[in-house]
């Protein structure tokens, strides 16, 4: 199994299906943090933190999760189209230190885009619509070059760009339309945000 040691760009095989994520406990700040809201109007919540599509163009199905790597959180949602996505995420309370920003997820998937999917873009943003850069603190573990805890059941290599984008493009797969992919990954927040988004960008084949 070879890997690209770049201080930049790295690219490692995929580990498969293995259940990767989970969530290192928040230490309490005593300030409260509006929750968002999921289907029906209820929020969707695991561990310290809220999830929310309220951005459109898909649907959150399920958030599960007690946050440690034995009971992940899992964030199951579907995809209505090919086109990009932003799942909104809040810090329901904010650690003590900045250590502790640290977030283990699992992202699954329904492809209802009725389009197969050849690669899947994630993007962190500390700003909605403005990709997070190296020095806001937010990260796909970009102090570990090559990261041991990013992987995909559907796609068998990933690349990362770190510098000027967190970037993470899992490659070398396809997702069939009505077909789940699951995605593992770390994310670091060493400057902790009580917002934060998550941008999902699928490709089709090119037509």
């Amino acid at each position: 199994m070879a890997f690209l040691a770049h201080p930049v760009l790295s690219t490692v095989r995929g580990r498969g299906a293995r259940h990767l994520a989970g969530f290192l406990g928040y230490l309490i700040l005593a300030l409260p943090v509006p929750e968002a809201q999921g289907q029906d109007g209820q929020p969707w919540q695991a561990g310290q933190y809220s999830f929310s599509d309220e951005l459109g163009g898909f649907h959150i199905r399920s958030v599960s999760g007690s946050g440690t790597k034995a009971d992940p959180i899992v964030v199951g949602e579907e995809l209505d189209s090919a086109d990009p996505v932003i799942l909104t995420i809040r810090a329901r309370q904010l650690p003590i230190n900045a250590s502790e920003g640290i977030l283990y997820l699992r992202i699954v998937t329904l492809n209802g885009s009725g389009h197969p999917w050849v690669d899947f873009l994630f993007e962190l943003q500390s700003i909605l619509d403005k990709p997070s850069d190296f020095g806001d603190g937010l990260s796909f573990d970009q102090i570990h070059a090559p990261s041991e805890f990013i992987a995909s059941d559907s796609f068998a290599t990933y690349h990362r760009e770190i510098e000027p984008y967190d970037r993470l493009r899992f490659l070398d797969g396809h997702v069939d339309p009505l077909h789940r992919a699951a995605f593992d990954f770390l994310i670091t927040d060493f400057n902790p945000k009580r917002i934060f988004y998550l941008l999902q960008d699928p490709s089709i084949p090119a037509t």
